[in-house]
């Protein structure tokens, strides 16, 4: 375990750490110019026309209070948006990449906009037991959010090199437990473990894969759940499930996909792949449904992953944004997109 929190970290004990920067375990694919221009020219003109939901209340949101949250069952999560959980695990509240603000972009006035509000302002959140986060993207890691939030987290989970971005919102920096891949702490009857992915970080021009990223395995006594973050389909997702499977339940990217960027967001066939090789119980897609990310309609990734699910015969499941369902439950899927 590695807890390094200096603003300026030039070097990692880590093997993905190579002459400065962070690496997959395969050699990710590089868009050349040509390539670049026409994913531009589609993100600005060919979109699918339904990219964002044209009715407001196309996405349902049940509203929360503060005392939702705390009266939770345990053993139960809750989905916020985006790839944004929360899980009541051994009583205690627990955050996967919250994000809250109202654009996943540096910018406050440009960048991907939200299709619905949270269920609940970061400001009424309950005190929280710890934050897990995947990677430094804007979808992932919300400043505003940290900033409001900081104060009522006990500990905050992050692959090597997000702590500098934390201090720098705020974070006292003794809270801040950063793991490379196969590493793992046990706190409060919980074991975490940082377990690969392949993927990339930034969020400027200046620190391009100079973090970490990682998918996570969460296990108590009662329950054991992987959240991957983001990730293309690699053939990690079988080695952790033969290492720490089967999981009661796989929270699995299934969203801002698309042919030519597919080795770091899987396309929906690979999402239901990833849950097999993970010896996965039920599949519970994220990075869906709040944010418009690549070219396809809104729904696209429910409906795929749900007529896939369907046709490979694997349970999963698709919450409102505000519902909350138990791990070890029983589903029916009603369509609700």
């Amino acid at each position: 375990m590695s807890v390094c929190c200096s603003k300026e970290v030039m070097s990692y004990d880590s093997k993905q750490f190579i002459k400065g920067k962070f690496r997959n375990t395969v050699k990710r694919h590089k868009n050349g110019l040509k390539n670049t221009l026409n994913i531009l020219w589609d993100v600005a003109f060919n979109k699918a026309k339904d990219s964002v939901p044209e009715d407001k209340n196309a996405i349902p949101v049940i509203n929360l209070e503060t005392k939702d949250l705390e009266e939770m069952e345990n053993n139960s999560v809750l989905r916020l948006g985006h790839s944004s959980l929360v899980f009541k695990l051994e009583n205690d509240l627990y955050l996967t990449d919250p994000v809250f603000s109202n654009r996943a972009s540096p910018f406050t006035w440009f960048g991907p906009k939200r299709f619905h509000q949270p269920p609940l302002k970061a400001k009424d959140l309950p005190n929280i037991k710890g934050v897990i986060i995947s990677h430094n993207h804007y979808d992932h890691l919300d400043s505003e959010c940290i900033t409001e939030i900081k104060d009522k987290v006990e500990r905050f989970y992050v692959p090597l090199g997000v702590s500098k971005y934390l201090i720098e919102f705020g974070v006292e920096k003794e809270k801040i437990v950063e793991l490379d891949w196969w590493q793992t702490i046990e706190e409060n009857g919980i074991s975490f473990t940082a377990t690969p992915s392949q993927h990339f970080s930034g969020r400027s021009m200046f620190d391009f894969d100079k973090s970490l990223w990682c998918s996570w395995v969460i296990k108590t006594s009662q329950v054991n759940l992987f959240f991957s973050g983001d990730s293309g389909y690699f053939e990690g997702f079988k080695e952790i499930g033969e290492k720490y499977g089967p999981f009661d339940m796989t929270f699995v990217e299934a969203g801002a996909y698309n042919k030519r960027w597919m080795d770091v967001h899987m396309m929906p066939e690979q999402t239901v792949q990833a849950h097999e090789d993970l010896q996965g119980k039920v599949l519970f897609p994220i990075h869906n449904g709040t944010f418009d990310l690549s070219l396809h309609s809104w729904y696209e990734p429910f409906d795929r992953i749900h007529s896939l699910s369907i046709n490979k015969n694997i349970s999963s499941v698709f919450p409102k944004m505000g519902e909350s369902i138990d791990i070890l439950g029983t589903y029916k899927t009603n369509k609700w997109w």
